[in-house]
């Protein structure tokens, strides 16, 4: 029995991966195992090492840390999200005069890391008379490299729909603004969704750059703990990693959430046929089964058994 794309797996085959999905199990396990040992070996285990963490005032500058981490991120989120609708709409214009100069900032944007930016907004400006906090030097710099990168998602997400999306959009009277608004954006959203999300999960990754100038985010916090009595390195990154993977647990989530209701077909839930309706109208028709029946076309029509309703 086989498949177009594989072939089911005989009994030396199975018994072969049986056999690699063994050893690379028991792999795993010893490289746990040795890192577990040289942790105990070297006192990572040791209750002085976690002594830092007993104190509420630590917590409670964590929290800290945590919420102007947040606040950098769901600012940059906002903007960058922002900035991608805009250039990718620019690179789609049929203007050259519009399209060519976006191109230029985002493929620009796209190509300057991140770090750089924040050294240039927050080092370079007072070198000719414009200082910026560290809040904004991070935001900024957030939002026009992960806007470029959004930029891009956007516009293959729109030119990959079929063309007749386009086309069906103009017969029916929209103009082009109508067509990109109503039709190949939530489209192009629904399908690059994914995309969307993970550079979202990079967005809050990378505000850890902003310890570097100075922005007291987690991992500038990290760095402070990692410097008291007893350097508690490993600790500190153990329960900072872990903040961050759960943040951006909490964010995939969520977005796996938007794309299971984006994903249900809309219904006329309570639907009323008017007067005189055709009482094969009912509750959970959906819109385009109602527009056909109203209209008299498709399956709904004379042609199928039944009278035309509508004229």
């Amino acid at each position: 029995m086989t498949s177009v794309l594989y072939d089911v797996p005989g009994p030396k085959a199975i018994l072969r991966n049986r056999i690699l999905g063994a050893v690379t199990v028991l792999i795993v396990l010893a490289v746990l195992g040795f890192v577990g040992y040289r942790f105990w070996v070297t006192g990572q285990f040791d209750p002085s090492r976690w002594y830092v963490f007993t104190f509420s005032n630590v917590w409670m500058q964590i929290l800290k840390s945590l919420g102007n981490t947040l606040g950098a991120f769901a600012l940059a989120a906002v903007l960058s999200l922002a900035l991608g609708f805009l250039l990718a709409i620019g690179r789609l214009s049929d203007h050259a005069w519009v399209r060519v100069p976006v191109t230029v900032v985002t493929e620009f944007f796209r190509a300057v890391p991140v770090l750089v930016l924040m050294m240039l907004l927050f080092y370079g400006l007072p070198v000719v008379g414009v200082k910026m906090d560290p809040y904004w030097a991070v935001v900024l710099a957030l939002m026009v490299y992960n806007g470029s990168v959004l930029a891009e998602a956007l516009r293959a997400g729109i030119e990959a729909l079929p063309r007749g999306q386009k086309e069906a959009g103009f017969a029916i009277g929209l103009r082009k603004s109508g067509v990109m608004r109503l039709i190949l954006l939530p489209q192009a959203i629904r399908a690059m969704l994914p995309v969307i999300v993970a550079q979202l999960v990079v967005t809050m990754k990378d505000t850890a750059l902003g310890f570097i100038i100075t922005y007291p985010e987690l991992l500038y916090y990290a760095k402070l703990l990692s410097s008291q009595q007893g350097r508690p390195i490993l600790q500190s990154a153990f329960v900072i990693g872990g903040i961050y993977i759960v943040m951006c647990l909490i964010l995939s989530g969520v977005a796996k959430w938007l794309e299971g209701r984006t994903r249900r077909s809309p219904k006329l839930k309570g639907y009323t046929p008017p007067t005189g309706g055709d009482p094969r109208i009912h509750g959970d028709s959906t819109v385009t089964e109602v527009i056909a029946l109203q209209r008299g076309a498709g399956k709904f029509d004379g042609t199928s058994g039944g009278p035309a309703v509508g004229g």
